[in-house]
């Protein structure tokens, strides 16, 4: 018989309802689905024929309609200083990728929400790629699955017990897939990361904001990268549509949970916005707004007429936002030497040609 044209199904894409709702329609009972979810799930199953217990023509009628269950790893590298880098391969050939930064008693994995970015900040060289598409839900979650499974199968201690969506991507303008996919993340019975360890990173998609935060109660990290428009509007283009003033209004009614903060990414640019005024005006900015502050040193790319700020001008910029009383990190420098570090993704094998934008 020919092969049908139908996609094919991506289970990991699936709330527990859904895949309950989806095998009952089958005439199968209901634990059918979760002995499902738990083997892909908890038991990582990385293929169908895996699942033992469920019926042949369970596992027949799944080999027949569903995708594979982990996208395939076209690369990975390893940093001197511990950080993880997949380069994965998606279905229609687009790739994208994902990094575990691990600490001591937690390990942080920063997922990709889309294939490119829709945004062109141009300090960023994720930016400079365009937007290929975004991402499915399936293929957000997936990159936690397959994390976890080759940290199992390598028999790394290291573990994932944070999320960050602060990969390849700009999440709020692919919200829909990306709030089904922290949905499942959240999910007790399965992959069960608490919301306090799942942080959503936008550069200030004013209109999804409120919507993120009713709806996810996840941790928010917005990139700031300069307190006044004349400057943001060339960091982050995205500003000249939703100015600071517009982004302030919003989070000023975000529905923060009970001790949570407002957590603020500043890039410090040499020469650019990394002043004593530049950080006067970022204290001010953040007046009433529960806010920490991760100061972040520029990781170079090849190309970026951008410098990393010096050592003295990154200690003074945070002194002065110490002295206005807000908690303020100078972020570890990860992965950089794989290419791996906050900025750094391109989701491109080096040689390879940037992928057409959408």
């Amino acid at each position: 018989m020919p092969e049908s044209n139908e996609p094919k199904l991506s289970l990991s894409g699936l709330t527990q309802q859904q895949l309950t709702e989806l095998v009952c329609s089958w005439g199968e009972k209901p634990y059918r689905a979760r002995q499902l979810w738990s083997w892909l799930h908890v038991r990582l199953a990385e293929e169908i024929d895996a699942m033992s217990d469920l019926s042949l023509a369970l596992r027949t009628r799944l080999n027949d309609i569903c995708a594979p269950l982990r996208p395939q790893i076209a690369a990975h590298r390893l940093s001197v200083d511990g950080t993880q880098k997949w380069l994965l391969t998606l279905a229609d050939g687009q790739t994208i990728e994902t990094v575990l930064i691990p600490e001591e008693g937690r390990g942080t994995l920063c997922i990709s929400s889309q294939a490119g970015c829709t945004l062109t900040c141009p300090f960023c060289h994720t930016g400079t790629q365009g937007l290929a598409r975004n991402l499915k839900t399936a293929e957000i979650v997936d990159q936690v699955l397959l994390v976890r499974s080759e940290l199992v199968r390598c028999g790394s201690p290291h573990r994932v017990t944070n999320v960050v969506l602060m990969g390849m991507g700009e999440p709020l303008y692919n919200y829909n897939a990306v709030a089904k996919a922290v949905q499942i993340l959240l999910d007790g019975n399965g992959i069960a990361i608490g919301s306090r360890k799942i942080t959503l990173s936008t550069a200030g998609v004013v209109p999804r904001l409120l919507q993120a935060g009713r709806e996810l109660g996840v941790n928010l990290a917005i990139s700031l990268h300069a307190a006044r428009d004349e400057l943001r509007d060339q960091l982050v283009p995205l500003n000249r549509k939703y100015n600071l003033a517009t982004l302030k209004q919003a989070l000023q009614q975000y529905p923060l949970k009970h001790g949570r903060r407002i957590t603020w990414e500043y890039v410090l640019l040499d020469g650019i916005n990394d002043t004593d005024d530049d950080a006067r005006q970022v204290a001010r900015y953040l007046t009433a707004i529960p806010s920490k502050i991760n100061l972040i040193l520029f990781n170079p790319w090849s190309g970026t007429p951008f410098a990393p700020a010096t050592p003295q001008r990154v200690e003074n910029f945070q002194h002065i936002l110490h002295q206005a009383g807000y908690v303020t990190v100078i972020r570890d420098r990860r992965g950089a030497d794989i290419e791996a570090a906050c900025g750094q993704l391109t989701g491109l094998l080096q040689g390879t040609r940037p992928r057409p934008i959408a």
